[in-house]
This record gives C-alpha cells, structure tokens and sequence, in this order.
C-alpha cells in the first residue's frame, strides 16, 4: 500500500510538472503571439491589393469566407528584377482547401503550357503575368481549370530567399547533382549535391528553378517547388520556429502582394495541421519545340483535375465537357 501510494503522488508530480510545461509553452506563445499578430497586421496591410474584378470571381455566387467555406488560392512567384515593370510568372500552384476534412489540395501548372489567355488567344501561360498582371493570370488559371481563384499570393524570389533563411533552411530530397546560376546570374554559382539535404535561401531558389538538366522538365520543377512549400510549411509550424517569425514577417513585407487581410490570414490556423494533409495533383503533357518550346497539355488531364479541384471545393454543377477543354488547351 505504501509502495503504491508512492508511486501515485510520483504521476501526480510528474503530471503536475507536465501541465505547468504545456503552460509555460503555451503562455511564451501567446506573448510572443502579440507582438508577431502587430507586426504581421502592419505587413499584411502594407502588402495588400485586390483584383480589379473586386472581392469575389465570377465563377462565384456568393462571396466566399475562408472561415466558413471551401476556397482556392493561387499562389504566383515571379522573378522580377529591380526596375522592371513587367515580368512574367516563373512559378503558378492552385491550391484549394477544403474545411471538413481540412485538407489541401495543389496543382502545379508548368510555366510554358500552351493555353487559352483570355483576350490574347493561345499562349504560354506564364505570358499572362506579363500581359496583365495578376488579374490575367487569375482569369487564365480560371479559364483553364473552370475552378474560382478565390484569393491571391504573389511572391518574388528576394522574399523566397529571405523566408527560407529566416527559417535556418528547408531539408529536401534532391534527385540529382547539378550546377545552376544563382539569384544574380551567375552561371554554374550553385551546385546541389544528390541526396537529403538542408539548403539554404539561395540553394532552395536554385532547388526551385532548375529545369533543363530535370529529364521531366517542368513536371519535375513543379513537384520541387511543392516539395519545398511543404518543406518550408513543416519547418514554419514546429515548436523552434517560433522566435524566427519576426525575420519571416520582415521578409514578406516588402516582397508580397495578396489579396487576404490579416483577418483573413488568422482564420487559416485551423489549416495549421494540414501538412500530412497535403495531395499532390499532377497535370500531363508533353513537349513541342517548333522554334518555340511550349508544354502540351493532355485534356484528359486538365479535365480530370478540374473534376477534383471542382469535387474538393465542393462545387455544384457538372465539370466542364471535353469539348469545352479542348478550346483552353491546344493539341499537337
């Protein structure tokens, strides 16, 4: 009886000891907290600026609330350099997030296929950015796909190196070795050695980048650069990171464009746990270089895809037919 007794008031000290942990932990967060949510609201305000078409697609009844509803983000990356006003897309994943099951799912849209960009015919889809900005390339993702592109994040590759560094780095897979130029253009500045690997910004960017010594192209390009959204997701969300979000949130502030509000940002935490989450929707094609390299598109495919997006999103209506996609994409 004794022994026994002994051993209860050691699990009730060793509970004790825990819950105070858990307080101590969760009590830092939400100080820290406070200070990271002021400068995250003046960052987001900052980085602010909705689409011409105003809050809502066209392919929407209602507005949507990413509180309350299924909804779809396109996020852009661009590699604008200092002074240029136009630039194209380098980098289009459309992910939709599902608030039942809180899942995600990403598709990555290589930056040559050849589609439909409203008002301008047949063109590589990374050409929209250059000709109208976000609007064009929200409109083409939309047309492509017959999915809404409820909100946007457009990044650029300076806020990209910074986020990874500020995070101490992203561990990847890397399939092969190979030399690539750097952010400032210089030929062969990086090399990647094959195998599990923690990169840094610069590295990251080049992880990103690399297409032509990729046998897959940009069907490779867009599984690294989902492979280093969730490697960087992974790296934001653990317990360690939390001192570094200052430098993240410094990093974002000059270098984004979006069209959420900081509420809009504090209503994704339920999406926080997701990472596990995460399904990797992948389009087919092929490539054609008729003195200009474009990526071919299989309808079956883009159709196929629709339907899950549009299925994930919880849309009504029949997905769009096959002669409807075959007026987007163009065939060999």
């Amino acid at each position: 009886m004794y022994r026994t007794e002994i051993r209860r008031k050691r699990k009730r000290r060793r509970k004790r000891l825990l819950l105070t942990s858990l307080f101590l932990i969760i009590f830092s967060i939400i100080g820290y907290g406070s200070y990271l949510s002021f400068k995250l609201a003046n960052a987001s305000n900052n980085s602010v600026e909705e689409l011409k078409r105003g809050e809502k697609s066209d392919l929407r009844e209602n507005l949507v609330d990413v509180k309350d509803d299924n909804f779809s983000v396109l996020f852009i990356g661009i590699d604008a350099r200092e002074g240029e006003k136009v630039s194209r897309s380098d980098a289009l994943i459309l992910a939709t997030f599902n608030k039942k099951d809180k899942s995600v799912k990403m598709v990555s849209i290589p930056r040559d296929s050849y589609v439909d960009v409203p008002g301008r015919g047949m063109d590589k889809i990374n050409h929209a950015h250059a000709f109208g900005g976000v609007d064009l390339a929200v409109q083409s993702v939309e047309n492509l796909f017959d999915v809404p592109v409820d909100h946007y994040v457009r990044v650029d590759f300076t806020a990209f190196i910074e986020i990874v560094d500020a995070l101490g780095g992203v561990e990847v897979d890397v399939p092969k070795t190979f030399s690539v130029q750097d952010s400032q253009d210089r030929a062969e500045a990086i090399t990647l050695q094959e195998g599990e690997h923690e990169l840094n910004g610069e590295e990251a960017l080049a992880f990103v980048r690399m297409r032509k010594q990729d046998p897959t192209g940009d069907i490779g390009r867009g599984e690294r650069q989902k492979q280093v959204i969730k490697a960087i997701l992974e790296k934001g969300t653990s317990l360690t990171s939390i001192t570094k979000y200052g430098k993240v949130i410094d990093g974002l502030e000059k270098n984004i464009q979006m069209d959420l509000s900081f509420g809009e940002i504090a209503g994704l935490h339920g999406y926080a746990g997701s990472i596990d989450n995460i399904e990797s929707l992948q389009l087919s094609g092929s490539n054609t270089n008729n003195g200009t390299f474009y990526y071919m598109l299989d309808e079956q495919s883009v159709d196929q895809i629709s339907d899950q997006l549009r299925t994930h999103l919880e849309l009504d209506g029949e997905s769009k037919t096959a002669e409807e996609t075959s007026s987007k994409v163009a065939t060999q």
